[in-house]
């Protein structure tokens, strides 16, 4: 029976282990424990910011920063049209309206002249989303909010671990927030993460997060908040993570590397922007452009049966059916990438040959698809 390769699994061990079976020994498996503060304190200062605030899971770290930074009905916030859509399920959240822009061929992060183009009087916010692991450009981005006296948000759910020069994703907006879904770089099953350089924040969001609660006065609760804490199970599981980062992010920049050594050709890599370190999020390709428009779905199906899950690009969100009619501009190139990209697996626990075995299963399937083309012809 030939091994099927799954396009993600977590990388756990005796470490994460012990860390879990030690919170659920103590009796500490819900929203207070030692390790909830142990793992605010690490991830901050891994990021190189003095706040890290956890939260339930990605999502409504995301809907947490924006209601914490006041963003309500009447307000626009600008979001990348090639994104997952909680991106702009939070705005959506907060009352607000998400703006859809384009995304740049050159990062597939968003566009800044694009959101510069829409800013307008309504304008509160612009959350840059780092995609596939590569960190948008906030150098011009901080420009443009300051300019305009914007909230700038960096939704960094795939990119922890990522830089742009010395500078730490996590530290390059005014809040920044992170995913540990099953498939991220470091993982709790769930869980989130909001960190930011302003005080004010942090505390606005301890505050909305815990139900509205005064922290000083117990079931006094001085308005309406969200229960979007993280558990101490979960704060465990990352603890043991982050003492292992170096080997995670590590593994995962070898895999991705001999991904692209044996694939750019075939396949279009994805780009890196110079002063950039990626994230070793997912590998990230796409069938070439000129190739017939069902090319990278029928690249996925071959090698579902050759025994490599894959997993298609995101959908633009102003394609779906909720966001069909939010504001928006054209977005040839998010169309573009959404229709040609697909991540193949990526996860620690792969070894060079199985990559290898990977790639010789794209390339088999490539000429397949090749072979069934010139036939048709």
């Amino acid at each position: 029976m030939t091994r099927r390769f799954p396009v993600a699994r977590p990388c756990l061990g005796e470490l994460e282990e012990r860390y879990v079976l030690d919170a659920v020994r103590s009796g500490w498996i819900s929203s207070h424990g030692p390790y909830l503060r142990r793992f605010e304190e690490e991830f901050a200062a891994h990021c190189g910011v003095p706040a890290a605030v956890g939260t339930a899971n990605g999502t409504v770290a995301l809907h947490l920063a924006l209601a914490a930074a006041g963003i309500g009905p009447g307000d626009e916030v600008v979001v990348p049209a090639l994104t997952y859509v909680a991106s702009a399920n939070a705005v959506t959240y907060c009352g607000a309206t998400p703006v859809f822009v384009d995304v740049s061929p050159a990062t597939w992060c968003v566009d800044v002249s694009e959101v510069a183009a829409v800013v307008g009087p309504r304008t509160r916010a612009v959350v840059a989303v780092d995609l596939y692991g590569h960190p948008a450009d906030y150098g011009a981005l901080r420009r443009l909010c300051d300019r305009h006296g914007l909230l700038l948000v960096g939704d960094a759910a795939e990119s922890f671990g990522g830089r742009v020069g010395d500078r730490r994703v996590g530290e390059l907006a005014d809040v920044s927030t992170f995913s540990f879904f099953g498939n991220k770089i470091i993982t709790a099953g769930e869980g989130g993460c909001v960190t930011t350089v302003r005080a004010d924040l942090a505390d606005r969001m301890r505050l909305l997060r815990n139900q509205g609660m005064d922290p000083r006065r117990r079931y006094h609760f001085v308005e309406v908040g969200f229960n979007y804490r993280m558990t101490n199970i979960a704060a465990a599981l990352l603890c043991a993570q982050l003492e292992r980062v170096r080997q995670i992010v590590g593994r995962r920049d070898e895999i991705l590397h001999r991904y692209e050594e044996a694939l750019s050709g075939p396949l279009d890599a994805q780009p890196v922007a110079a002063g950039v370190r990626r994230a070793p999020w997912m590998a990230s390709f796409l069938v070439p452009a000129g190739a017939a428009p069902d090319t990278r779905d029928r690249l996925i199906a071959e090698l579902d049966r050759r025994g490599v899950e894959t997993r298609p690009f995101f959908v633009p969100i102003p394609e779906l059916p909720p966001y069909a009619g939010a504001i928006r501009r054209a977005h040839p190139v998010s169309t573009d990438l959404a229709r040609r990209g697909l991540n193949l697996p990526t996860y620690g626990d792969l070894t060079n040959s199985d990559v290898d075995e990977i790639v010789s299963r794209v390339r088999q399937a490539l000429s397949s698809l090749a072979a069934e083309r010139s036939t048709c012809v």
